[in-house]
């Protein structure tokens, strides 16, 4: 059965999340990259205490998110590449026409984990809800009766 647009979906949903996994992990190492270097991190207590309204422990809280946005990215970063894995596994599936189903469910699963609203997880989930419903066509064969032939001395029944 020709399943190009389900190919061509979960490919562009490939190459959207290879990208984002890749952006994501230069976001985590340009944030530890600045978070670690001592200078920066001077320059930025010293300018936020040189606001009046901020304390020492407003200063504490700023470095704290920054660790914890760093943990966060890490998690995204994760969910991506198991996001990748199960779309190459769905696209593998549906390439040699053998299980469309499987191949759906992955791609719904890719799309849950490769972000709810994103445009590749749109994609895998107009690519997964096709592997479910195009059916592949049915076969006509004809209806041939050979328990009686021409040359049979019983009638044929009408």
């Amino acid at each position: 059965m020709n399943r190009t647009a389900e190919k061509v979906l979960s490919i562009i949903a490939v190459v959207l999340t290879a990208i984002g996994t890749i952006g994501a992990f230069f976001g985590v190492g340009i944030l530890n990259l600045i978070t670690n270097d001592p200078s920066f991190r001077r320059d930025l207590e010293l300018d936020l205490l040189s606001d009046p309204t901020y304390t020492s422990e407003d200063v504490e809280l700023v470095f704290s998110i920054f660790d914890l946005f760093s943990g966060f990215i890490w998690l995204i970063v994760i969910a991506l590449i198991i996001s990748l894995v199960l779309n190459i596994i769905g696209i593998v599936n549906i390439w040699n026409n053998k299980n469309a189903k499987l191949a759906g469910i992955m791609f719904i699963i890719a799309g849950v984990f490769g972000g709810i609203i994103s445009l590749a997880s749109i994609l895998l989930y107009v690519a997964g809800i096709l592997c479910f419903t195009k059916k592949p066509p049915l076969q006509d064969e004809p209806y041939v009766d050979t328990s009686y032939t021409e040359n049979s001395d019983t009638m044929r029944p009408l």
